[in-house]
């Protein structure tokens, strides 16, 4: 069984027991969090989507905040002596997903 949801604007496909990486959420490491935007649940061969699972939530636990990895913009114009690098690291929250509750 797993399930897609959406937060932070992006969406993400999520099975009991997966951990996975998603925009900052507030709230302190091993605190109870849960998704209500649930947009599809797989079990085996049937899929419920759309209105016939309004009452989906997707239960999880806060289990570490951090930083992704660097990613350097280099910007360049060629023949104008111009370079700029920029590093960016993103925030992230790490979520154990417990339970689908369709």
């Amino acid at each position: 069984m797993y399930a897609v949801i959406e937060t932070g604007g992006k969406q993400y496909r999520v099975a009991p027991g997966e951990s996975i990486e998603i925009e900052t959420l507030t709230g302190d490491v091993g605190a109870a969090v849960e998704f209500d935007r649930v947009i599809a649940v797989m079990d085996g061969d049937a899929v419920k989507a759309g209105s016939s699972i309004s009452a989906a939530r997707v239960k999880g636990t806060i289990t570490a905040h951090g930083r992704g990895e660097k990613t350097l913009v280099f910007k360049f114009k060629r023949k104008k002596q111009y370079k700029r690098t920029i590093g960016h690291r993103q925030n992230f929250t790490r979520v154990q997903v417990n339970e689908i509750v369709a």
